[in-house]
């Protein structure tokens, strides 16, 4: 009897705190809340019949941040306990609903107009990969981004990436100038010597059909680096 009295308690305790900080969300200004309470109603969706605060709690001490946690990968974030399944993908729906909302603000948008809406968007869907991405935007002659194409994946230091592959895309879409973006998993934005030289041998070889290299963009981190603002492009 005494643990069913425990358990109503308990289930009423944090049904009222959840209906609280609802209550709370919609009658003030959200940037007023915490990280933790913030994550805490996301965790929501996830728990149901459960007291999320030290989770919410967990979650950050352990990753360092809110952006850090919605970007874990699944097998770090199943290592938590508490966390479920329906908790990984809530937070990947997250993501991809971010994603597309900033990706709203690039497509079909002069992109050198639109620069630092591009770079958010970049930042969002590259900045927290643990393996090299490299992808190319291309442009029409107005600049405005008419496909946006994940070229190849590699690993946690290199990508392979050949420039002929790269002028057959831009003939296929017909574009006038491409964008090029990659990201270092090392959090180091600098570009290396291959890198350089890989932007290189792209540039010769669609300047040979008469294609535009506008920037060549590595993400790493909430940091990035432009060729064309350190005149290497």
């Amino acid at each position: 009897m005494q643990d069913k009295q425990n358990q109503n308690f308990t289930d009423q305790h944090f049904t009222g705190h959840r209906k609280r900080l609802r209550e709370r969300f919609m009658e003030t200004p959200p940037s007023s809340f915490s990280e933790y309470e913030l994550l805490e109603m996301v965790l929501f969706w996830s728990n149901p019949r459960k007291d999320v605060k030290p989770l919410s709690k967990l979650l950050l001490k352990e990753f360092g941040g809110i952006t850090d946690v919605i970007n874990a990968t699944k097998d770090k974030l199943l290592q938590i306990s508490g966390v479920t399944e329906s908790t990984y993908t809530n937070f990947a729906l997250m993501r991809e609903l971010v994603s597309r909302m900033l990706q709203h603000g690039v497509i079909k948008k002069n992109i050198l107009s639109s620069w630092n809406t591009l770079i958010d968007y970049l930042k969002v869907t590259m900045s927290h990969t643990k393996t090299e991405q490299f992808r190319i935007l291309f442009l029409n002659k107005k600049n405005i981004m008419i496909a946006d194409e994940l070229q190849t994946i590699g690993t946690v230091d290199q990508t392979p990436v050949y420039p002929r592959e790269i002028v057959k895309r831009a003939l296929f879409h017909e574009a006038s100038a491409i964008i090029l973006i990659h990201n270092h998993p090392s959090g180091n934005p600098t570009p290396s010597k291959a890198d350089i030289e890989l932007t290189n041998s792209i540039t010769q070889a669609c300047s040979s059909i008469g294609v535009s290299v506008h920037d060549h963009v590595i993400i790493a981190g909430n940091e990035f680096y432009s060729f064309k603002s350190n005149l290497l492009i």
